[in-house]
């Protein structure tokens, strides 16, 4: 039978960070290897939502490595589809693919194209990649669980702020408050930045003249909200773990609003103007491990 990867509530708080800052080390490190086999790539995005994919799979979810189809595990839905370097780092981290395969990042003929497809890579729940449509396939998904009396297990999406610009996500958040979808939690990566420039600048989600303005919007849909530093493991899995502990095959969804950085852990690229799809040069791709390293190594020292 193949082995049960199982969440880790019995350990402490802070053990639990060290081992994820390290597993985030890990998936931001595929992530580069991904990018530096196509020069080019969403590697901003995918290094700044580092720390959920690693809090999720290292510490959340309950799944089967050996077989990412077993029928009661938990979900993890991507509705960012061009976060996939980021999912298959997250994959390869969980044991679902080999690490060596992140290296075959959009080629011809690879199980990693470079939009995450449900029918190419093994533990891929959906074909994300038209914006706003994930959210409304994690209330589909937490309703279809529940009919099938599968109470234990829960629903993650991961989607990004500027999917809120979109009108299928509040479709999808007044159906999952209408349903009582309680074994939904989503969670969405606040980096700022879309393809049109910055979110603030797209169409506004935040009200400067409000605190807790996002909160209290979800919170009015029927939602538990919060917000979180998502670079900061302890705040983030404080908040999965109240979320965690809270959801159940009925009742409330949840939320929880991730500030992220784009490009966190590489310097170089956090500085950068251009920060929603990346070329990078060829001699720059040494320089940017080499600075994830030593942020690491200098954490780690501390």
């Amino acid at each position: 039978m193949n082995a049960i990867k199982e969440t880790n509530r019995d350990k402490d708080l802070q053990t639990r960070v060290k081992e994820l800052t390290d597993a985030a080390y890990r998936v931001r490190m595929g992530v580069l290897d991904e990018g530096e086999a196509q020069g080019e790539g969403y590697v901003g995005q995918a290094l700044g939502a580092a720390d959920i994919m690693a809090a999720l799979y290292g510490d959340a979810m309950r799944y089967q490595p050996g077989d990412p189809d077993w029928e009661d595990r938990d979900r993890l839905l991507m509705s960012v589809g061009h976060y996939a370097l980021l999912l298959y780092a997250g994959l390869a981290e969980a044991g679902v693919i080999p690490f060596d395969e992140l290296g075959t990042y959009a080629a011809d003929d690879s199980r990693l194209p470079m939009s995450a497809m449900s029918t190419y890579t093994p533990g891929v729940e959906i074909s994300g990649g038209s914006l706003g449509h994930g959210l409304g396939l994690g209330v589909g998904t937490a309703l279809g669980l529940r009919h099938q009396g599968k109470t234990d297990q829960k629903v993650f999406v991961l989607f990004s702020d500027g999917e809120l610009d979109e009108g299928s996500t509040w479709e999808a958040a007044m159906s999952a408050s209408n349903w009582q979808t309680g074994n939904l939690i989503a969670l969405v990566d606040m980096n700022g930045m879309q393809a049109d420039g910055r979110t603030a600048d797209v169409l506004s989600i935040d009200t400067a003249s409000q605190a807790k303005a996002q909160e209290h919007r979800w919170e009015s849909f029927g939602w538990h909200a919060q917000r979180v530093d998502g670079n900061d493991l302890e705040a983030l899995l404080t908040a999965l773990d109240a979320a965690t502990d809270e959801a159940s095959a009925q009742g409330r969804p949840h939320i929880i609003i991730c500030d992220t950085k784009l490009g966190k852990g590489v310097p170089m690229l956090e500085s950068r103007e251009k920060l929603h799809f990346m070329k990078i040069a060829a001699e720059e791709w040494p320089v940017c491990k080499q600075q994830l390293t030593d942020g690491y190594e200098g954490k780690d020292a501390r």
